[in-house]
């Protein structure tokens, strides 16, 4: 028989976890309550976005929720949390991973491998998040490119001017608008 913890003091993990499976709502509002700050820590330090931190979390406790059963009491309940925390967050980024497009091919190459992507519709999470990538590429450009290497990105990626004619109207050698693309996209594609 359990013996009736001290007003004040916290019911140990193994007392929380029998009542969670008993269907108390109130038991799993303690661990949600007991691990929500190390786990949205843990999360945040990995995702530094704070929506999609706040997202991950909740798929967390989710997956502590439905998986609790399975705890099999071997080790802290702390470290089975965290560990769920873990593989969630490298599950959100393997599925985060975006069709690419090469930023120098050429503008017909390009449009036949966007073609897929022409028809779909974003959902608001995906708007936002965007918008919030932009506002950083802006930033990035604005501060760490230089003037030359913004025109050259404005020419070839947003003109679609051939890097032969840049190098004409600019007087330079091919090579040196690919070098300066190039170092133009490392910073930007960074953000």
């Amino acid at each position: 028989m359990l013996e009736a913890a001290a007003p004040g003091a916290q019911p140990d993990e193994a007392e929380l976890i029998d009542r969670v499976l008993a269907g108390e709502r109130e038991a799993f509002d303690q661990i949600y309550e007991r691990y929500l700050p190390r786990v949205f820590s843990f999360v945040h330090k990995r995702l530094g976005n704070r929506a999609d931190t706040e997202e991950t979390v909740q798929e967390v406790f989710f997956h502590v929720f439905s998986c609790l059963a399975s705890f099999r009491k071997e080790s802290h309940l702390s470290a089975w949390v965290l560990g769920i925390a873990r593989r969630t967050v490298a599950n959100r980024f393997k599925k985060k991973r975006h069709p690419t497009v090469p930023l120098d091919t050429e503008e017909s190459e390009s449009v036949e491998l966007m073609a897929p992507l022409l028809g779909a519709v974003p959902t608001p999470y995906e708007s936002y998040e965007c918008r919030e990538r932009m506002a950083r590429i802006e930033a990035a450009a604005e501060l760490e490119l230089t003037p030359e290497q913004r025109l050259l990105f404005e020419l070839h990626h947003l003109r679609h001017q051939p890097i032969t004619d840049i190098a004409t109207l600019l007087e330079k050698s091919e090579d040196a608008v690919k070098s300066n693309l190039y170092r133009a996209r490392r910073v930007l594609l960074a953000r």
